[in-house]
């Protein structure tokens, strides 16, 4: 399916506040786009030196059979071009340090942004989506503060020093050549409105077909697509997309080719007029031939720039629209950040309290852009609570195991904890602080999780152990994989903790990814530890040594446990059973099993195979 229209998106005029925000992304460069502002300004006074040096060799010089005089203006003519030269270069060299800054800048900006929106986003949006934003849309709305707008001053300095010398040269025939400006210009607002209109759909359609690359061609998707057998029906899909590109791209070029060269024809017309009526006023004595073939040259000066400035509005209108895109990531609603006068959470205690929680999945609008998600589908929001006046307290050190049907809220119970997610009323306090009241530095680097199925980079191990902690020296490393009964298996790799790991980890088993999870955790050394199904990728062997290094981690802290598997249950100090959003039950294993209530009677059926209620 084709990524879908947006109107907040299709509706956007280019309006002055996105051209200040242009410039205010801009502004570091001042210093260099004056100087190429410059070099353009003194490079169109150099190219008026040629037509006068004719001018005066046709009329003066050859008539007065003066040598000396014709090798000097010759010579003024090589200085000139040879100076236009060097202005060449230091044009280049402006724009292009503008260009690449700005790029720089504008990707950086945009991944800042993206990793400050909330969890619930990138549930919604393609990864290939919002690559193509931080590549392809940053490029095209670089092109128009560099390319853009060094076309656009050249051309208008252009057009008006060399309308202004063929002043000084003729008047009568400078009019005759600036009457044909409005067969120019009129056009021009329809043709760059429609390359706009087309340069949007190509944008779409490129980010799709980046999509479709991006999930097919990792480790998972190849594998899915290879054991579903439906390479054919992906290749038709991306066919049908790369075709929607290039039929975008063929009448972009078509509309815009048609259209220049009628404005070379209306040229060429004006050309021929004042050759024509030149002649006239050559013979008749009123002018010089040098004036006449000085004018000739100027006036391919006069309809260049007009050419140019008319693609410069196309140019203009359509890299805009890259711009319109990567405000609109940059506007995007942030639902999760710092409140002001937020506080560190210091010396965490890791007290933790659900105080009376109602939560239900934000709307599409309140956590994703319309024009990055591939499939909306209206009305489609969630419109029920996941979790219902819920609340729970959970002591210093005291470890609870959250049990219950898949849907019942565990992973989202947990979510809550670190503000993945913000309650949509009630609290979640660490400490007696609302999360929302603490900066998420301070939180986040309080609490370590363990997830069902850990992601790691596609770096070393090494890498991976320490992105909880840049710092962690190699001991420090071994000591954690240690604890987590993985360094041995990390000891016989040939490359040991300088092994890659491949993309999300790949290379290594389920129950080897975990461990080093673990041990990611263990390196973190958080004061609340959150294990969503965390040894489910175990073997029998591997669980029971994996579950001694949990129980001696979580000495002394939180834990919040989600699992399916009776000897982590039954450890824990408490055990929550969560039924439709709430809590059904709360005690420890020997209570729940006396109570004999849901816990006992899904206990009956066998923990190991407790189907729905330990599948969540």
């Amino acid at each position: 399916m084709m990524p879908r229209d947006t109107e907040a998106v299709r509706d956007t005029k280019l309006a002055r506040e996105t051209f200040r925000r242009v410039w205010t992304f801009a502004r570091p460069y001042r210093a260099t786009i004056a100087g190429f502002l410059v070099a353009i300004f003194a490079a169109a006074l150099l190219a008026l030196v040629p037509p006068f040096v004719i001018r005066e060799i046709l009329d003066v010089a050859i008539p007065n059979q003066d040598r000396s005089q014709i090798w000097w203006l010759a010579g003024i003519a090589v200085a000139a071009a040879l100076a236009d030269g060097v202005l060449q270069i230091v044009q280049r060299w402006c724009s292009a340090r503008v260009g690449e800054g700005l790029i720089a800048d504008l990707r950086s900006a945009l991944f800042a942004k993206v990793q400050r929106l909330p969890l619930a986003f990138f549930t919604r949006t393609p990864t290939g989506a919002i690559t193509s934003r931080l590549n392809n849309d940053v490029v095209g709305a670089q092109s128009a503060v560099t390319s853009t707008l060094g076309s656009v001053v050249s051309n208008v300095i252009v057009l008006v020093t060399t309308v202004a010398a063929m002043l000084v040269l003729e008047w009568r025939l400078t009019i005759l050549a600036l009457i044909v400006l409005p067969i120019f210009i009129l056009p021009a607002r329809r043709v760059g409105r429609r390359l706009q209109d087309i340069s949007r759909q190509q944008m779409q359609h490129n980010a799709a077909m980046n999509t479709q690359m991006t999930e097919r061609f990792n480790v998972a998707g190849a594998a899915l697509v290879k054991l579903f057998g439906s390479p054919e029906r992906e290749q038709s899909q991306f066919d049908d997309r790369a075709h929607a590109v290039r039929d975008a791209g063929v009448r972009a070029a078509m509309l815009g080719r048609v259209f220049f060269v009628a404005l070379g024809l209306v040229a060429a017309i004006g050309t021929a007029a004042i050759y024509g009526i030149g002649a006239q006023l050559v013979v008749n004595g009123d002018i010089q031939p040098g004036t006449l073939v000085a004018l000739a040259a100027l006036v391919t000066r006069v309809y260049q720039p007009l050419t140019g400035l008319t693609n410069a509005r196309v140019d203009l209108m359509t890299s805009m629209v890259s711009f319109e895109r990567v405000f609109e990531v940059l506007d995007a609603n942030e639902p999760i950040a710092d409140r002001p006068g937020a506080v560190d959470l210091v010396g965490a205690r890791g007290e933790v309290e659900f105080r009376d929680v109602t939560f239900r999945y934000p709307p599409a609008a309140d956590s994703s852009i319309g024009s990055l998600e591939t499939q909306a589908v209206p009305g489609a929001d969630p419109d029920r609570d996941v979790l219902t006046s819920l609340s729970l307290r959970i002591r210093p050190g005291e470890t609870v195991a959250l049990v219950g049907a898949s849907g019942a809220g565990k992973s989202t119970l947990a979510s809550l904890v670190p503000r993945l997610y913000d309650v949509t009323s009630g609290a979640v306090l660490i400490d007696g602080h609302d999360v929302r009241d603490l900066t998420l530095a301070s939180l986040r680097s309080a609490i370590g999780v363990v997830a069902q199925d850990p992601h790691l980079f596609h770096e070393s191990i090494g890498d991976n152990l320490r992105y909880a902690d840049p710092g962690a020296t190699e001991d420090e490393l071994v000591e954690a994989c240690r604890a987590a009964r993985i360094h041995d298996t990390i000891a016989a790799l040939p490359d040991g903790y300088d092994t890659v790991v491949g993309e999300r980890g790949y290379r290594l088993s389920g129950g080897e990814k975990q461990r080093l999870a673990i041990a990611r955790l263990l390196l973190k050394d958080p004061a609340i530890m959150i294990l969503d199904e965390a040894t489910s990728h175990l073997d029998n062997d591997n669980e029971a040594q994996v579950q001694a290094s949990i129980d001696a981690a979580l000495h002394g802290r939180t834990a919040l446990v989600i699992a399916h598997r009776l000897s982590t249950v039954r450890s824990a100090d408490r055990i929550a059973v969560l039924d439709q959003g709430t809590i059904a039950e709360l005690g420890s294993h020997d209570e729940l099993v006396a109570r004999n209530g849901l816990y006992a009677a899904q206990l009956r059926v066998g923990f190991g195979e407790m189907g729905e209620m330990v599948a969540g």
